[in-house]
């Protein structure tokens, strides 16, 4: 499933997990690979202080759970070409989301687009060359989206990562 998915999630396991516990040795692969995720298996091993094999049956078990989604590199937007991002808050009539949904997928430019409670329905990142691609994505491309009630964009000037995901 990827990040732009709403398709219905496997039926969590007990205590309302979807995978096994993950143990020490488990989220020590997972910090290890979200800093670098073309890590060998054998470098991934020494790093956590366990055997290859023990290591690669991990990493293939949190990849056929779910754990593990798939392997990317980090973007500098700005360098890519992407100098423009925006928060693009949309308002949808209620019964259209599955369709709002796929129908933006189709949109290039958005990031990342989330389901939220309170009042807005979507959240979206927006990632565009200028402002004249983000007026046009926002006005002539959500806008045009059956089921898109109203849309409010924040325009973001600075950005930094937090720290670390995994503890």
């Amino acid at each position: 499933m990827d990040h732009l998915s709403f398709d219905a999630a496997a039926a969590p396991g007990p205590a309302g997990q979807s995978a096994a516990p993950l143990d020490d040795v488990d989220r020590a692969i997972l910090r290890e690979l979200e800093a670098d995720g073309r890590l060998s298996m054998r470098a991934l091993a020494e790093r956590v202080s366990v055997s290859r094999s023990n290591v690669y049956t991990r990493v293939e078990r949190m990849i056929a759970e779910g754990v593990i989604t798939g392997f990317t590199a980090r973007i500098d937007p700005v360098r890519a070409g992407l100098g423009t991002s925006a928060y693009v808050l949309v308002a949808i009539e209620q019964h259209s989301w599955r369709e709002v949904a796929a129908r933006l997928r189709e949109v290039p430019y958005i990031e990342h687009l989330a389901f939220v409670g309170g009042d807005v329905d979507l959240v979206m990142l927006v990632r565009t060359p200028d402002n004249v691609t983000l007026r046009d994505v926002v006005l002539a491309r959500i806008h045009a989206v059956q089921g898109v009630r109203s849309t409010r964009t924040w325009l973001i000037f600075e950005e930094a990562t937090g720290g670390h995901r995994l503890q």
